[in-house]
């Protein structure tokens, strides 16, 4: 069937801010759908109330409505503009339970509007879980005993009945919130009473656990003629009892029978077919018993998931793409596979070989949490790697993550108390997959692993080579390894450090001389979502150890953009938005735009974006062989936060042009003792500091600057390690963590104005002319980190002299530090005198919040200048803010019900929200206000 020509404007709504359960996937799956539908002719409006995304940009979207995502909000858009349909399946849970809320008010019959991508009929049959249950009992699909429960004593009945152990699954919510396991009877009463309360039903699931099983999911598609295809299978390491959002996850499945797996297909399309008639995307979950390959469905999402981003990024199929077309009416084989251009995308992907994703947590900034995993999700990001082999793909994903590792282990932070290791195998956290490799490595038998953790056999025996293969190459220097088996272990996924770290007494670029000198290097293969059986149009690549080498460097002039890697405190989805624009601006400019990323959930991993894609770990031996590769006249490392900004001095060093403001400059504004000098020079006020290496140091240096002092180390985002202490017993302690956290990293320690206002501002600098982007004040005193605070665009409670000095002291630096690009500079106010407390040369998390309140695409323009196309004086630059926009943080703690939710110089929110106000008497402003003035009292 052609497209629905009824359909002539689309409203998607979006899943608004950033939280635990809810992250990026969705920016990158609203921005395929909007393009998409663009593509088709068709006027596409947004609703999300995220300004750090894409999806709310205006190159991907005709009208972006950055507004509450409410039923009123939605009606607000309805009245101003004609909407044939809405499109709910794009913005995770939070966009379906709108859907549903407006439908039950009647607004969609009000107004005239279609849902399409799904019906509300299949979301309460998914959603309802005793309607779901009840659903796969009369199609014959197995489920695990259950029964719903609305009370206590329902509930209590339920268990009873069932026996333990048992899960609690409440309905209507996301990333297993309020969910978890009951092992025994005296732990019941409370895992009940929390799943009721997080139920927006007051309802949920009791059901027996099938602890130990394995888990799998499968991606599907559907159009209006019935057609289904599978587009990814994929397996968890992890068996049945951790979230799948917090589970290791591997594609294609490795350990199912083909028998299971067709079985599976089959039950995975009659599940979708009998929640409803509708066009457009499914995610089903599976549970399959080890011992006798038994299938029960957990679950099926009728809308794109968290996994539908990586199984498209694994395959190259754009789920979210296709997904949209289908929606308004077209077929499977009417469409253009995107990858091949020459097939249609009536077909079902084969891969030649492994993803494997490792979720990223954030422990460390919640302090006191339970971090034992389970059914309530817990990570913050994820990591994607592609290899030959899974464990070549698992070595990539974990020196992807962005916590110092080299690989799985073989880099000198291995645990060596087998207690904690065991304790640590039992009761499931971060590091597992860590300590699986530790245990190995002290001798304890695969068998006794597996007993304890439930994982396949095959995944632990893979891992168990990687420690046979260490063994063998301690019995070698490096210039008597043979050839053979160097190559070997590349092919392992072994890094140049982790090598260095085997031999002993040699350095990473000793090991990279070596093997270089032997002809073993990287080669690169196309991802072409069918195994070569035709050829490949998009060039998405990723690295192994072969002969071929499919990836063919042109003589255009090119620019590599290096991406900021997993979602983090910290570092979120606002840098992926300034490397996509850095991308725009590349190509725009006439260059060949290169993306080095591994994170499956951004817009910047989507092949479309840049002129080439390498997935691949933005780690220093990856990214270096593709620099040798592509030979670009420069990087542009100041878009993608630390993880890019790390990079620097190494570029640097190769005589490789960064582009934009120099490592020396950069360097500068991160080393405290450089950048004071500077700012003395300059005569602008700022705390006094001190630099120190040790306790002993860090004491004197306090008690010279005067206590309070903020202690932090350098070369850090988001407040990591930072602290306030009052005394030289707290300091000591403070000191003696954070050099136990980050060794080798010196403390800063600053003088801590109390009860100072915070306020900074973004500028962009071209090297002559300074341009500020915006000043913001801050509503939470200076202590409470940035990222953390609500915050004002543009200022109103600051005197004329405030803002002229802020103002004035952001040219000064920029000039002094000679950016070329972007600056972010925090300052403290007290008594009317402007203090710098910091200066980052590089992309803040404010830029696109500023850039969506003034509608002026400031990283865009930023990008331009640092490539040397264009000057400040070449742009018009028009501020459309009418009134104020405020940033509002937004917090995961519900996660974490058991940590203090104390706010403190170390950032702790997951993501944000854009809220307009026309002027200073709107109510919700004045609640800022108020709060605003009892911190400074305080």
């Amino acid at each position: 069937m052609p497209k629905d020509t009824s359909i002539r404007s689309v409203l998607i709504i979006g899943s608004g801010p950033i939280i635990i359960g809810q992250a990026c996937e969705f920016d990158y799956a609203g921005s395929q759908a909007a393009l998409s539908l663009k593509d088709e002719g068709i006027e596409v409006s947004i609703i999300n109330s995220n300004p750090a995304t894409i999806m709310t940009d205006k190159v991907i979207a005709d009208h972006v409505y950055l507004r509450p995502l409410t039923v009123a909000s939605i009606e607000e858009i309805l009245i101003e503009r004609k909407i044939d349909a809405v499109l709910p399946t794009m913005g995770g849970q939070t966009a379906l339970n709108l859907c549903i809320e407006a439908e039950e008010r009647g607004i969609w019959e009000k107004y005239g509007v279609r849902i399409i991508g799904v019906d509300t009929a299949a979301i309460e049959k998914t959603e309802n879980r005793e309607a779901f249950r009840q659903l796969m009992v009369d199609i014959g699909v197995g489920v695990a005993p259950s029964k719903i429960a609305n009370s206590f004593l329902e509930g209590k009945e339920a268990a009873q009945e069932i026996g333990y152990p048992l899960v609690i699954r409440p309905s209507y919510t996301l990333g297993g919130s309020g969910g978890g396991f009951v092992h025994k009877k005296e732990e019941f009463d409370a895992a009940l009473k929390r799943g009721l309360e997080a139920s927006p039903t007051h309802e949920v699931l009791v059901e027996k656990a099938v602890l130990g099983w394995k888990e799998y999911e499968l991606e599907l598609l559907r159009d209006s003629n019935d057609n289904v295809i599978i587009i990814c299978s994929i397996e968890n390491f992890d068996p049945m009892g951790i979230h799948t959002g917090d589970s290791i996850t591997v594609a294609p499945a490795m350990t199912l029978s083909d028998r299971c797996y067709q079985d599976m297909r089959n039950q995975a399309i009659k599940m979708m077919r009998a929640i409803g008639n509708f066009a457009g995307g499914c995610n089903v979950q599976f549970s399959v018993n080890p011992d006798n390959d038994d299938i029960i469905a957990i679950e099926i999402n009728p809308r794109v998931s968290r996994s539908s981003a990586l199984a498209s990024k694994a395959t190259g199929y754009p789920i979210a793409k296709i997904a949209s077309k289908l929606a308004i009416g077209y077929n499977l084989d009417e469409l253009e596979n995107q990858i091949t251009k020459t097939t249609s995308a009536y077909f079902e992907p084969t891969l030649d070989y492994v993803i494997v994703k490792v979720p990223r947590w954030n422990f460390d900034k919640f302090k006191g949490a339970n971090m034992e995993l389970g059914l309530q999700m817990k990570s913050v990001g994820e990591v994607m790697a592609i290899g030959r082999t899974f464990i070549e793909a698992l070595q990539k994903a974990c020196q992807s993550l962005e916590i110092g590792r080299a690989g799985l282990g073989a880099d000198g932070k291995h645990v060596r108390n087998i207690e904690d290791i065991m304790h640590g195998l039992e009761h499931p956290s971060w590091n597992r997959l860590f300590l699986i490799k530790d245990a190995m490595t002290m001798g304890v038998p695969l068998e006794s692993i597996r007993k304890v953790t439930r994982i396949d056999k095959w995944f632990l025996s893979q891992i168990q080579e990687l420690v046979f293969l260490e063994t063998e190459l301690k019995r070698y220097s490096l210039n008597n390894i043979p050839k053979d088996f160097f190559f070997t272990l590349k092919q392992k996924g072994f890094s140049d450090i982790q090598i260095a770290y085997l031999l002993g007494n040699v350095t990473e670029d000793e090991v990279y001389d070596r093997r270089k000198s032997l002809g073993i290097k990287r080669v690169y293969k196309m991802v072409d979502t069918c195994a070569a059986e035709f050829n490949a149009q998009t060039p998405y690549y990723y690295s192994t150890f072969e002969d071929e080498n499919e990836s063919i460097s042109s003589d255009k002039k090119k620019v590599i953009v290096l991406g900021s890697g997993p979602n983090r405190i910290g570092q979120g989805i606002e840098f992926d938005y300034s490397c996509v624009h850095g991308l725009l601006a590349a190509k725009e400019s006439g260059f060949e735009a290169i993306m080095i990323n591994c994170n499956p959930e951004t817009v910047s991993t989507d092949f479309n974006m840049a002129d080439k894609l390498y997935f691949e770990p933005v780690f220093w031996e990856h990214v270096r062989e593709i620099i040798e590769l592509e030979n670009p006249v420069g990087v542009i490392v100041q878009l993608g936060g630390q993880t890019a900004l790390k990079m620097a001095e190494k570029l640097d060093g190769m005589g490789i042009k960064i582009i934009g403001t120099s490592y020396n400059d950069m360097d500068v504004a991160e080393d405290r003792g450089r950048f004071s000098d500077l700012l003395k020079e300059l005569d602008i006020p700022y705390p006094k500091y001190g630099v120190a290496e040790n306790a002993e140091e860090a004491i004197v240096v306090a008690n010279e600057v005067g206590y309070p002092v903020l202690v932090r180390p350098s070369y850090v985002l988001g407040g990591q390690g930072m602290s306030i202490v009052i005394n030289d017993e707290d300091l000591e302690k403070a000191v003696v963590k954070l050099l136990g956290d980050l060794p080798g990293n010196r403390v800063l320690i600053d003088h801590f104005l109390d009860r100072a206002e915070e306020t900074e501002s973004d500028s962009i600098s071209d090297g002559e002319d300074v341009h500020i982007v915006g000043l913001m004040e801050h509503i939470e005193p200076a202590g409470i980190h940035s990222g953390d605070s609500f915050a004002v665009l543009p200022p109103f409670g600051l005197s004329e002299k405030v803002m002229n000095d802020m103002e004035t002291y952001s040219k000064k630096i920029a000039r002094a530090l000679n950016v070329i690009g972007l600056l972010n500079i925090q300052f403290a106010v007290k008594n009317e005198k402007v203090y710098v407390i910091e200066a980052n040369p590089r992309a803040s998390r404010t830029v696109p919040f500023i850039a969506k309140a003034y509608d002026v695409p400031y990283i865009n323009i930023a990008a331009k200048i640092m490539l040397g196309v264009n000057k400040l004086k070449d742009f018009t630059i028009e501020r459309k803010l009418v009134g104020y926009a405020i940033k509002e943080p937004v917090f995961s703690y519900d996660k974490f019900p058991e940590v203090p939710k104390e706010l403190g110089p170390e950032m702790k929110s997951t993501g944000e929200s854009i809220r307009f106000i026309k002027d200073l008497e709107d109510p919700y402003f004045l609640k800022l206000y108020k709060d605003k003035s009892m911190y400074l009292s305080k």
